[in-house]
């Protein structure tokens, strides 16, 4: 399938790795130029051959600066993929959730897209471009995880409804992408949050995260690969998906039981 990409630019925020990092290598192999765009620019990036910015998203100035300089490389955004999100919203316990918290999950996944969306739109209404917002299955599922996250993520899938709404009769098309679990350095790194959990439980790290799957009753038995939530995130940016705008593409490996 050819999705015409070629000579379009694009701005992917959380490029330095995982999803992010594989969206900027498969949108530079279809011919895109990029500006990726994270708080630490990793070797990873620079060798993409992206024009890579280090910006941190979850501010104001952070933004505006980085489609300052997206602007200047680039000379016009046709694509946006707002990948940045995460943060340190890992307490799960809603009593224990301090409003430092929720306000940085809320900074780094809703206001950041937020910006980042009204600093492209001018460009992307000239050119009819589209944006991809990434999501998650915890604003589907939220019971049991960090309140503050899945609410964050549940807040940006509201609002990549709404403005595919109001600015698809100016030619933009929005659309969100909500994945499961995704095989990326969150779950792979030996110091970080998801190791800590797998000690505390007495397992490997590579124990926990098999345990992972199988308590979220992933009907593949696996987690999803970067490189697919980026093949997805290719295709909706493209014309060959010219008429989907307003969905909420769902890849989980059937996590989700509901209809």
């Amino acid at each position: 399938m050819n999705l015409n990409l070629t000579n379009k630019t694009a701005v992917v925020t959380g490029a330095s790795r995982g999803i992010g990092l594989a969206t900027v290598r498969t949108l530079i192999g279809e011919g895109v130029r990029v500006v990726g765009a994270a708080r630490t620019v990793t070797p990873e990036l620079k060798e993409t051959g992206a024009h890579a910015v280090a910006a941190d998203l979850s501010t104001a100035d952070g933004v505006s600066a980085l489609f300052d300089r997206a602007l200047a490389e680039l000379g016009g955004i046709d694509l946006l993929v707002n990948n940045v999100g995460g943060g340190d919203g890992a307490t799960v316990n809603f009593l224990d959730v301090s409003d430092t918290e929720w306000t940085g999950a809320f900074d780094m996944n809703v206001l950041s897209a937020v910006r980042a969306t009204r600093a492209a739109l001018p460009s992307l209404i000239e050119r009819r471009g589209a944006i991809v917002n990434i999501s998650s299955i915890l604003a589907l599922m939220p019971g049991g995880f960090p309140p503050a996250i899945s609410a964050a993520k549940a807040a940006l899938t509201a609002i990549g409804k709404a403005l595919s709404e109001e600015f698809g009769p100016q030619g933009v098309r929005l659309n969100t992408i909500s994945p499961g679990l995704v095989n990326t350095s969150v779950y792979s790194d030996p110091d970080g949050q998801v190791a800590q959990w797998a000690a505390a439980s007495g397992m490997t790290l590579a124990e926990f995260r098999q345990q992972m799957v199988k308590g979220q009753n992933v009907a593949t038995g696996r987690m999803a690969e970067p490189e697919e939530v980026a093949a997805l995130i290719a295709f909706l940016l493209s014309d060959v998906a010219g008429n989907i705008t307003g969905a909420n593409y769902v890849i989980d490996g059937g996590t989700i039981k509901t209809v």
